[in-house]
């Protein structure tokens, strides 16, 4: 079995903001399972997420016409 992160740990583990982890999962961009009111999110969706799922920063490059 995989290890569970709360909101709060995810994003220490990502460097975001738990809100920021929040909306993620409201985008369904991170898998979490709901218990009770809290989301837990398993450690192979955060490794996942952290290498392939998050969006680069900043301004998109211009495209040549």
């Amino acid at each position: 079995m995989s290890k569970l992160y709360t909101t709060n740990e995810a994003a220490r583990y990502l460097g975001v903001t738990p809100s920021r982890i929040r909306q993620y999962i409201a985008e369904e961009r991170l898998k979490s399972e709901k218990y009770g009111r809290d989301h837990m999110i398993k450690e192979r969706d955060l490794e996942y997420f952290a290498r392939d799922g998050k969006k680069k920063r900043g301004r998109p490059p211009k495209t040549k016409k």
